[in-house]
């Protein structure tokens, strides 16, 4: 499970892969159409997981927080 930050407007983007680095450089070359207006994006933080359903639960609990300070949160842990 990843959260980028956009350096274009701030925003943040929740996502799983199983590769993090490969992800980024589709995410920072327009291959993902979600965020392809706010480019560039860095890894803001992310969590390892032995197995993509444990990331998946992990990533929509995140994205129902809906609460930029929560995730802001994230980071300081």
């Amino acid at each position: 499970m990843y959260i980028l930050k956009s350096h274009k407007n701030n925003q943040y983007y929740i996502g799983s892969t199983s590769n993090l680095d490969s992800r980024l450089v589709l995410h920072n070359t327009g291959k993902v159409k979600s965020t392809r207006l706010y480019r560039p994006w860095s890894i803001y933080y992310f969590e390892k997981f032995q197995d993509y359903r444990n990331a998946i639960l992990r990533e929509r609990q995140v994205k129902g927080w809906k609460s930029r300070a929560m995730i802001e949160k994230l980071k300081l842990s």
